[in-house]
């Protein structure tokens, strides 16, 4: 699947630190030190960004690493679009992936459901499960968040269904 990705996401991934250790938030004192790895990954991830000029987001946990929140945003046509996201960290992390809901745009595409989560399903799923544990936060979002942004962004532009924030 690496082979079909476009160039700057194969960069990007590769240079995404793996994560090693195998535990979620059940296990206290070894969530812990996935929970630095995590924070390592993304740090990373988000010094790439900034460097290259694609900065995308923010992001923050909350005290115990199973909330996260932020504000992601995509540039269309110029235009910059901006929209709070958040996940929990499932019970079965890092078997299972983290759901990125964007709860104001709920109901404005077929490619989300739920609440505003988006739909991961087909593509980034199979994808999270055949590398666990050894992905993570940071590669939920550039695997899973920003190529759904990319693809669902301009769409609901286009066709009306979201506008720019004066």
């Amino acid at each position: 699947m690496a082979e079909s990705w476009d160039p700057k996401t194969r960069d990007a991934v590769k240079k995404i630190p793996l994560l090693t250790e195998k535990s979620g938030p059940r296990d206290k004192q070894k969530w812990q030190d996935r929970l630095k790895q995590e924070l390592h990954a993304l740090i990373t991830y988000i010094k790439m960004n900034k460097e290259s000029d694609m900065d995308w987001f923010t992001i923050q946990p909350n005290a115990d690493g199973t909330h996260w929140k932020g504000k992601c945003w995509y540039v269309h046509e110029l235009i910059k679009y901006e929209f709070d996201f958040q996940f929990d960290i499932p019970a079965t992390y890092p078997e299972t992936a983290p759901e990125i809901e964007i709860p104001e745009l709920d109901g404005k595409t077929a490619k989300m459901y739920r609440g505003g989560k988006i739909c991961l399903t087909i593509h980034f799923k199979p994808l999270w499960s055949k590398n666990s544990p050894h992905f993570g936060v940071a590669h939920a979002l550039c695997l899973g968040l920003a190529p759904w942004l990319a693809a669902e962004i301009p769409f609901m532009v286009e066709s009306g269904v979201i506008k720019p924030k004066v």
